[in-house]
């Protein structure tokens, strides 16, 4: 009788060996499905992220551009009102000549 209980309690333990490496097994297995899930959005974050920060940059480059072609349009509206003046000017010296 003494061999049943042996038998029962190695039996017992060979199992409860059994089924915790199924259980360590199984939980890397999760793991390792979870972290590449975490992983996977990151990237993905990352990447909307890097869509963002580009479509910034281009409409900073296009600003920059409006900005040197309206500073290229105002230099030249000044030179033509500088000019102005001066016509203006001489057209007042001809009307009233040293008042």
């Amino acid at each position: 009788m003494e061999w049943v209980l042996t038998a029962i309690s190695v039996t017992g333990t060979v199992v409860a060996i059994i089924c915790s490496l199924t259980a360590i097994v199984r939980n890397k297995k999760a793991d390792a499905g979870s972290e590449g899930r975490q992983d996977g959005q990151i990237l993905t974050e990352l990447g909307y992220i890097k869509g963002g920060i580009d479509d910034v940059k281009n409409e900073q480059r296009e600003q920059r551009k409006i900005n040197t072609d309206f500073v290229s349009r105002l230099t030249a509206v000044e030179a033509s009102a500088k000019q102005a003046h001066k016509r203006l000017d001489q057209i007042e010296g001809r009307v009233h000549p040293l008042e």
